[in-house]
C-alpha cells in the first residue's frame, strides 16, 4: 500500500484536523493553513489565548482529546508531544485517516513559497531567526514567519504574513528539519547535541549534511566558516555557499568596536563594504548571529539600508538575556541557554557588562544531555562568580541513572545545589546585592525564579 504523501493533502477545500492545536507552532499552522482555504479543526488540552484566537478566525476547537473530535477530517496533523496512545491518534489510525507530524505540515507549506529561508544551528537559532525577521519585515517583505520563542516585535512567535518569504527556525531533533525544503539554508553551528537521539557528534553531522543536501541546485546553504564542524560536514558539497565569519568568509565584520558591552561593525562582503551594523544585544555570539543573517539577507537580496535598520532595532528575543527586572540593587536577567556552548558564550558576554559580580543560576535540561557533556558543563559553569545549581529539568526524559545537579554542584568549587526553585530563590534574596547580575538560565521552568525574585518586596 503506497504509503500517503502530505503534499497531495495541503491543498484548498481539504479538511484538516490539528491535534495540540493551541501550541507554539501549531497555532500558527492552522492559521496558514485556514488562510489557504483549508477548512481546519482541532483539540487542545486546555483553554489559551491562542485558542480564543483561533475560534475568533472560525477556527472549531476542542477541549479534550476525543476520537469524536475528529469529524470527517482527510487528515491529521499532531505535535511530538502527542503519541500513538492519544484518542484522537488512535481514533485516526482505525478510520484509516492519514496523520502526519507538524515538521512534514510546515515542510509542505514552505513549497509555495519563493523563498525558503531555514535557520539552524546547535544554537543561536532563535535569535538569528528573529534578527531575520525584523530585517525582512525592514525591507517590506511581509514574511511568514515561525520562529522557537517569542520576539518583541511579532507579540509572538510566529507572524503570517501575504509575502513571497517565509523564515523557519529549523531544528535537528529528531531529524525534524529533514522535512523541510529550504531554498536558503543557514548552518550557524553544529556541535554534539540532542543525544537521547543522536549517537553522537558524527550522527549529527550526517543530519545537518542531509539537511543542506535538501537545498536545490539554484539555491544557497550559507555557513560558518568559524565553526570547524561545519565546513568539515559540508566538505565536497556541490551546492552554491556563501560562508560568515568574524574575520574570515564571504561575509565578514571590520573595524568592530564596542560600547558599553554593545558592538558595532562593518559588514563587508567578498571584500566590498555592505553596511555599517550597530547592535542592541552584547556579545560576539550576537555578532556571529548578526553576520548569518546578514548573509541571509544578501541571498535573499535585501537592501543594505534594511540590513542595518533591522539588526539597530533588535533588542533580543524572549528568554534570550531578557530583562526581568531588579531585586535590592541586583539586575535579573533570563536566557534559554542550556548547551555547554551557549553557557560559554552568555557567561563570556556576562563578564564584559561591567557588573561586579555575575550570579549564574542554572538549570540543566535533561538527564541524558546532563550526562553526555558532564565535563563541559563543569568547565562553562565556572565563568561565573557565583554558580548555583536548581536540580535537573526531566523534559521528556525518566532519570534512568541516577544523575543529580548536585554531581556537578561537587566539581565545581563554590558552587552550590538547591533540590527545589523555592530554596533557590530564597537563596537569592539573600545574597543578591547592588552590582550583581543575576541570571536565570536553562530551558525548563528556571525562569520563575527570577520572576519570583523581582516580584519579592524589597
Amino acid at each position: 500500500m503506497k504509503t500517503p504523501d502530505i503534499h497531495d493533502y495541503i491543498a484548498p477545500g481539504r479538511r484538516a484536523h490539528l491535534v495540540g492545536i493551541g501550541g507554539v507552532s501549531m497555532s500558527p499552522l492552522a492559521e496558514v493553513l485556514h488562510g489557504m482555504g483549508m477548512e481546519i479543526t482541532g483539540s487542545d488540552r486546555s483553554e489559551s489565548a491562542a485558542v480564543a484566537h483561533l475560534r475568533g478566525l472560525g477556527i472549531p476547537v476542542a477541549i479534550g482529546h476525543r476520537a469524536e473530535n475528529l469529524r470527517d477530517a482527510e487528515l491529521v496533523v499532531r505535535t511530538a508531544a502527542v503519541h500513538d496512545d492519544n484518542p484522537e491518534i488512535a481514533g485516526a489510525h482505525a478510520r484509516g485517516i492519514p496523520v502526519f507530524e507538524r515538521a512534514q505540515a510546515w515542510g509542505s507549506i514552505m513549497r509555495s513559497y519563493q523563498n525558503a529561508l531555514c535557520i539552524s544551528g546547535t544554537h543561536g537559532k532563535t535569535t538569528t531567526t528573529s534578527m531575520c525577521t525584523h530585517i525582512i519585515m525592514a525591507a517590506g517583505r511581509d514574511p511568514t514567519v515561525m520562529i522557537g520563542g517569542t520576539l518583541p516585535l511579532l507579540g509572538a512567535g510566529h507572524r503570517v504574513g501575504r509575502g513571497d518569504t517565509i523564515i523557519l527556525e529549523s531544528c535537528e531533533y529528531c531529524n525534524s528539519f529533514l522535512s523541510f525544503y529550504p531554498t536558503v539554508a543557514v548552518i550557524l553551528n553544529i556541535e554534539a547535541d540532542h543525544l537521547d537521539f543522536f549517537k553522537d557528534l558524527e550522527d549529527v553531522q550526517r543530519s545537518f549534511r542531509a539537511f543542506a543536501d535538501r537545498v536545490p541546485e539554484q539555491g544557497l546553504i550559507i555557513a560558518n566558516r568559524d565553526d570547524a564542524n561545519t565546513m568539515h560536514t559540508l566538505a565536497g558539497e556541490t551546492r552554491p555557499m556563501l560562508t560568515f565569519g568574524l574575520e574570515q568568509g564571504d561575509v565578514h565584520a571590520a573595524n568592530l568596536t564596542w560600547d558599553h558591552g554593545l558592538p558595532s561593525f562593518d559588514i563587508l562582503c567578498r571584500g566590498e563594504l555592505f553596511c555599517r551594523v550597530s547592535l542592541a544585544v552584547p556579545g560576539v555570539h550576537n555578532v556571529r548571529n548578526a553576520l548569518a543573517a546578514a548573509a541571509a539577507a544578501i541571498a535573499l537580496h535585501v537592501p543594505a539600508q534594511a540590513v542595518s535598520a533591522g539588526l539597530r532595532a533588535f533588542h533580543g528575543a524572549g528568554r534570550r538575556l531578557e530583562h526581568k527586572g531588579s531585586y535590592h540593587g541586583a539586575q535579573v536577567y533570563d536566557d534559554y541557554a542550556h548547551h555547554p556552548g551557549e553557557l560559554q558564550a552568555l557567561l563570556s558576554t556576562a563578564k564584559t557588562l561591567g557588573y561586579q559580580r555575575v550570579v549564574c543560576a542554572f538549570q540543566p535540561h535533561t538527564y541524558s544531555r546532563t550526562e553526555a557533556l558532564f565535563d563541559a558543563f563543569v568547565q562553562a559553569l565556572q565563568l561565573s562568580d557565583v554558580t548555583l545549581l536548581a536540580e535537573i529539568f526531566a523534559a521528556r526524559e525518566v532519570n534512568e541513572h541516577g544523575t543529580s545537579s548536585k554531581a556537578l554542584a561537587a566539581q565545581i568549587p563554590g558552587s552550590r545545589y538547591f533540590p527545589t526553585l523555592d530554596a533557590l530563590t530564597d537563596y537569592l534574596r539573600e545574597i543578591a546585592r547592588p552590582g550583581d547580575l543575576i541570571l536565570t538560565v536553562g530551558a525548563g521552568d528556571i525562569y520563575t525564579v527570577g520572576e519570583a525574585l523581582v516580584q519579592s518586596p524589597a
